[in-house]
């Protein structure tokens, strides 16, 4: 069964909505009788994604919702608030899932970071901000779902800013969860969503079918309804090529970068690969 807050009638709030993991999800809620927004940009994609949700829920387009919005930017995440309240009511679930991965250089252009950190990491921050003090209010079971990843776990080179928002998701829900368990008459839960490779329009690069080793989006969307209904911080998933128990040696490893003194990133230092080969194959 589902966690509580997902039930007929309840209301999910959706960024990045329009397309991949976030429309995914939509889509589940919106099985589930939930009230959806999304939020997204780009007329012609909410436009798409509305009718697809209003095929599947219940009550057709009575229950469903989109929105413009620019999440880097807290006024019209606050608007989004605003509206979604003035339609629906209070908010049940909040899925801060809004990213973007256009490609990161260590030295390339400010603006790239500064879009990529406004987006990834900002968008979750305002998300969670303008959104919480009022589901706390309402003293019944919610959620706070924060889409992080791998890449800001193990933070492998080749796209730095990517990384840098994606530890800063980890590090704030995190935070987020601390102080929502530890705030009096708090029935809100946060979660790190952590999904593995999910073949969706960000990581297709060209592609126009699911490489064998990348999930789907429904795919990744049920193990994180399952997980959160377990009730699971961390929902570090898996894939087609990647189980559990290699992530689990990847992260072990990352974090004894600092135990051990190993230079930064060892994993792809040629001096330690021989060592992690060996580690990753330890039960």
């Amino acid at each position: 069964m589902p966690h509580p807050a997902m039930s007929p009638n309840h209301v999910a709030v959706i960024t990045g909505g329009a397309s991949g993991i976030g429309l995914a999800a939509a889509l589940r809620f919106a099985h589930l009788g939930m009230k959806v927004c999304i939020a997204d940009l780009g007329a012609d994609r909410l436009a798409e994604a509305e009718a697809k949700l209003a095929a599947a829920a219940p009550a057709g387009t009575a229950d469903i919702m989109t929105k413009a919005v620019d999440v880097s930017r807290i006024e019209d995440v606050a608007a989004l608030q605003g509206a979604v309240q003035e339609r629906f009511g209070g908010i049940d679930v909040l899925m801060n899932n809004a990213g973007i991965q256009p490609g990161s250089q260590m030295f390339g252009p400010l603006e790239s970071w500064q879009r990529i950190l406004d987006v990834n990491l900002w968008g979750v921050i305002h998300g969670s901000q303008v959104f919480a003090p009022g589901m706390m209010a309402r003293g019944r079971p919610g959620l706070i779902i924060n889409t992080g990843s791998k890449q800001g776990i193990t933070t492998p080179p080749g796209d730095p800013a990517y990384n840098v928002s994606k530890a800063g998701v980890k590090a704030f829900t995190e935070a987020l969860q601390h102080e929502l368990r530890n705030t009096a008459g708090s029935r809100i839960s946060a979660h790190l969503f952590i999904p593995g490779f999910v073949f969706t329009g960000l990581t297709a690069k060209g592609r126009t079918e699911k490489p064998a080793a990348a999930w789907t989006a429904e795919q990744t969307v049920d193990f994180m309804i399952e997980r959160v209904a377990a009730g699971d911080f961390y929902i570090l998933c898996p894939d087609n090529d990647v189980p559990r128990r290699l992530d689990e040696r990847r992260i072990l490893w990352a974090a004894g970068d600092i135990v051990e003194n190993r230079p930064a990133l060892s994993r792809w230092h040629p001096e330690h690969a021989e060592a992690f080969a060996a580690f990753v194959k330890k039960t």
